[in-house]
């Protein structure tokens, strides 16, 4: 019998989301990201979270702003093309109230794909007489009173296979819990990804526990009748969450591109924790579910959003 993997955000975030989880997050800055399910975090309040952030954005911004993040392991977080560092993430890192490690971006996509595969660390060159292994942002004596994080940001070591040759060897992340947004998905977790796939597919392997939110669920009949285009097996999928423009305000390929005035907003009230916290206080605590929160942002709003098909995108929507 086919298992019936539905349940609403409020429901996923409680059963496989614990404070101090190390959590990982599809999607990438302005593209895709699982906007519905992190806005349910921060409405429970899932405090002491160890974030996987790889090419982050405004999600794990708010995330940050709500005094969630203990710590963040990043290649980059911003809103692109509406800011080059994200506010709240910004003042924390300079405040000294969050820890911070960060990696290239190519090394965190190979650092995912390790964690997927089970591997305890992969073997890179790419952070090699750069700063980034010059400088640690977290330091050995205070990763001891982190379990979640390695014990270090990486080991120099030989290569065993060209004498004279030097690695990188990255620790892969343990993830608690991984949240994704996905076009199309089934009952039974089967879900399709169209577009660039990021790190999704990664990360969803590697987590113990898988939240996908998607915009369109169908019937698990109607999902394998065309297997080569799904992306995701149920097999490593723990809920399925449905939620049309769960991206929202990021772009979601093929169905709604991203809502350029939102960002200019975000960008303004995230300037400082006073205008951030009403913000807050208005959009996300002060709204049930994300159901709420998208009448809050207009129904008008969203279907100019609607991309054309064929072309992927809203011709003449203004983006600055």
């Amino acid at each position: 019998m086919t298992s019936n993997k539905v349940m609403t955000a409020g429901e996923a975030i409680s059963q496989f989301v614990n404070d101090g989880d190390c959590l990982a997050f599809g999607g990438f800055v302005t593209n895709r990201r699982a906007y519905g399910l992190t806005m349910e975090l921060i409405r429970q309040k899932k405090k002491d979270l160890y974030i996987e952030g790889g090419p982050s954005g405004g999600d794990i911004d708010m995330l940050i702003g709500a005094h969630l993040v203990k710590a963040i392991s990043i290649s980059y977080i911003a809103n692109s093309g509406y800011s080059m560092v994200c506010r709240r993430f910004r003042e924390a890192i300079e405040k000294g109230t969050l820890l911070f490690e960060d990696y290239s971006l190519d090394v965190h996509t190979i650092a995912y794909h390790g964690a997927a595969l089970g591997l305890s660390y992969v073997p890179v060159k790419n952070m090699l007489g750069s700063d980034l292994v010059n400088k640690w942002g977290i330091s050995e004596e205070e990763r001891k009173n982190h379990p979640k994080l390695p014990s270090k940001k990486y080991v120099i070591a030989d290569d065993p296979f060209e004498p004279g040759s030097k690695l990188c060897l990255v620790p892969t992340p343990r993830i608690d819990a991984a949240l994704i947004h996905v076009q199309m998905a089934s009952p039974d977790g089967t879900c399709r990804i169209e577009g660039l796939p990021f790190q999704d597919l990664d990360i969803a392997m590697a987590a113990r526990h898988t939240i996908i939110s998607c915009d369109h669920l169908v019937t698990d009949e109607e999902m394998h009748r065309h297997p080569e285009r799904n992306s995701l097996t149920g097999l490593c999928i723990d809920a399925v969450v449905h939620m049309p423009y769960g991206a929202y305000p990021s772009q979601c390929f093929s169905l709604y591109d991203y809502d350029s005035s939102f960002y200019l907003n975000y960008e303004k009230i995230s300037k400082t924790q006073e205008s951030f916290d009403v913000f807050l206080n208005d959009y996300v605590y002060g709204s049930k579910d994300h159901e709420e929160f998208l009448e809050k942002c207009s129904a008008y709003n969203l279907l100019r959003l609607r991309v054309i098909k064929g072309l992927g995108y809203v011709p003449g929507l203004k983006r600055r």
